[in-house]
């Protein structure tokens, strides 16, 4: 019988789990899956004790896209009856940064559908940033597709804190869920974040038909990126997607992949993040035993756990906000 606090003790001590210990992570049987979530979370707790941290997203462009995500209801290939509108106005975007503060987020994060954001869309976003930053006291995370390091400074110089580009899923994986553009295409937007001086933020999604091993591929991918934040997704099929039929996640292997995140990423912040409330259904609570962050109001085209529910959530665990951001101490 494996076990799974000797994979707490090695995360503790900042040695990488092999791919057969990871391996034992995702097939763990789920009569074992309490002792494997304790095991996370004394990685968990050691790093980030037991606050949670919250981030708003704001669909800021919807819909309209040039790219073919298999995954995505706003993608060229998408017949999903979704809401599809162009960049929404600067006092939208400043209303939603309120909307987030007010929900205890400390981190409200910006999005726009398209393979790349326009001129003219950057400079949209970034006069929005700078009265957001001058009103009220929150971090500010943009999602803007493919962006080269000009784009990047663009941001940062507007006072953008980080940048949320995912690899989604693995290298060898990657062209089954999008032709147009590449896994590489992804980490030359991530280094030039980067280079901008933003944090970054990069996960992926699990249920897209991928195998264990690029699970574990991705988290191995994500360790040499080495980003300030992991968003770990699970599908939510949209009707009229390639992968509208993609729906066997299990609540149990949502929270075994979330425990193979954290042993290999322990002092970085874990985000459960879209697909929670679909996949995990009554056992989200467990998700903040491996994870320490958490989205509030719902997603880009589907709906989510309203802010007061999380804060129940939350509390009910013994569990508390952190308002104020802070790096995790060092071990």
């Amino acid at each position: 019988m494996v076990d799974y606090q000797d994979f707490a003790a090695k995360a503790l001590r900042d040695e990488t789990l092999t791919r057969s210990e990871c391996q034992a992570v995702i097939e763990s049987p789920d009569e074992q899956l309490l002792g494997l979530l304790q095991a996370a979370f004394t990685v968990r707790s050691h790093y980030f004790g037991k606050t949670v941290r919250l981030q708003m997203l704001q669909n800021a462009k919807s819909g309209a896209c040039q790219e073919d995500c298999h995954y995505c209801s706003q993608s060229a290939i998408s017949t999903a009856p979704i809401e599809r509108y162009n960049l929404v106005s600067q006092q939208q975007m400043m209303d939603g940064a309120r909307q987030a503060a007010a929900s205890k987020a400390q981190r409200y994060c910006i999005v726009i559908s398209g393979r790349s954001p326009l001129d003219r869309e950057i400079d949209e976003i970034a006069g929005a940033v700078r009265s957001i930053k001058q009103e009220i006291p929150i971090q500010i995370c943009c999602s803007l597709g493919l962006m080269n390091e000009q784009q990047a400074k663009r941001l940062k110089a507007a006072g953008v804190d980080r940048v949320n580009h995912n690899l989604n899923t693995s290298e060898a994986f990657h062209a089954e869920i999008c032709t147009t553009h590449t896994f590489q295409d992804r980490l030359s937007t991530i280094r030039n974040a980067r280079a901008a001086g933003l944090e970054i933020c990069s996960g992926g999604i699990v249920g897209m038909g991928e195998k264990d091993e690029d699970l574990i591929d991705l988290a191995m991918a994500l360790i040499d990126v080495k980003p300030d934040s992991i968003p770990l997704n699970t599908l939510h099929p949209a009707a009229g997607t390639p992968l509208e039929n993609c729906d066997n996640l299990t609540p149990q292997r949502c929270l075994k992949v979330l425990c193979l995140f954290r042993f290999l990423h322990p002092r970085t912040e874990l985000r459960v993040a879209g697909g929670r409330e679909h996949n995990l259904r009554s056992l989200q609570p467990l998700a903040l035993y491996p994870a320490d962050s958490i989205f509030v109001n719902g997603y880009l085209t589907t709906p989510g756990q309203p802010a007061p529910e999380v804060w129940g959530m939350i509390e009910d665990l013994g569990f508390k906000i952190e308002v104020d951001y802070q790096q995790p101490v060092a071990g």
